[in-house]
């Protein structure tokens, strides 16, 4: 199997990923499969992918690396900014799925720390909350993409989590995310109507205010980089891809984002940002505490992998 390979998957939607590796290249052994997958060769969609039987869907591209990709996070890449018997703050890093979906619960543990998801590592970092009698007693207040990094707010009662989504629904849960785009974007609030298909299969905004949900998205500069704009997004609702719909539709794609690179129905734009992956973070989390009612607030900057490549475009232009 030769690395740099790219395979689309069309007429075989709903085989394992094993399976589809070995089909298209004919006389590949089921060992040197789970060599390359276990070798960290092998992404799905950009993301890398250790799974042998995850199941691919039309669309799914698949690519053989040539070199070996970073191992992917684990519980020594999450950092814990609070936690109480109400409680935690979390920072998840990128390319962690912030909570397991349902239909990978049934997986074997084996089989599902090939690429621990927060939500189960914190289980077991807080297991006195994670079971009471068959009922979860973690609760995720909201998400954030695999690729985004940033804080997470996760509930440890049933009385917090209820006081949590009423100040969730009344839009009193602070959110700013941080975020890279190429283009002279301006300072301004994006409203539009957000749906899961706007008619190519991804989510985006409709004209039909009476279908899909409202979105609101205030965005500001945080500094000028040459050709690059560093943004503060601060979330009035949190739609799903919110900020990358956004951002995309008006032009400026976020750096490093392979999905939403421009307005439905045009070209993708080019990323020549060459960003090290997703350049969004969830940088600020500010509510009321459920207990205390006092106000809380938290935040991190960027993390290391972008606040490096931030240094050079920074030195890129000192140089000039």
């Amino acid at each position: 199997m030769s690395a740099g390979q790219s395979f689309v998957v069309d007429d075989g939607a709903g085989c394992t990923l094993g399976t589809a590796l070995r089909r298209w290249n004919p006389g590949t052994s089921w060992s040197q499969v789970r060599r390359l997958l276990l070798g960290r060769y092998v992404t799905v969609n950009r993301v890398l992918c250790l799974d042998e039987a995850r199941r691919l869907m039309a669309g799914d591209v698949v690519v053989v690396e040539p070199r070996p990709l970073p191992p992917p996070p684990s519980a020594h890449d999450i950092v814990v900014h609070f936690a109480d018997q109400q409680v935690i703050v979390v920072q998840k890093p990128s390319g962690m799925i912030s909570v397991r979906p349902p239909q990978e619960r049934h997986w074997s543990r084996q089989r599902r720390d090939l690429q621990p998801t927060l939500d189960e590592l914190l289980e077991r970092r807080f297991p006195e909350s994670s079971r009471s009698r068959g009922k979860e007693r973690l609760y995720p207040m909201h998400r954030i993409d695999r690729d985004t990094s940033g804080l997470l707010l996760f509930a440890r009662s049933p009385a917090a989590h209820d006081e949590l989504v009423r100040q969730f629904a009344s839009h009193r849960v602070a959110r700013v995310y941080y975020a890279l785009v190429r283009g002279g974007i301006e300072a301004q609030t994006i409203r539009t109507t957000l749906v899961r298909d706007r008619g190519d299969g991804r989510r985006g905004s409709t004209k039909d205010s009476s279908q899909g949900k409202h979105a609101v998205t205030h965005v500001r500069i945080r500094q000028i980089l040459g050709e690059y704009r560093e943004l503060e997004c601060r979330l009035e609702t949190g739609r799903t891809n919110q900020i990358r719909i956004h951002l995309a539709e008006l032009g400026f794609p976020i750096c490093g984002d392979g999905k939403y690179r421009g307005p439905m129905g045009q070209d993708p734009l080019p990323d020549e940002s060459l960003s090290p992956r997703l350049a969004l973070h969830a940088a600020q989390l500010g509510f009321v505490h459920p207990h205390s009612h006092e106000p809380v607030q938290f935040e991190t900057p960027w993390p290391v992998d972008i606040t490096t490549y931030l240094d050079r475009l920074k030195n890129s232009l000192a140089s000039k």
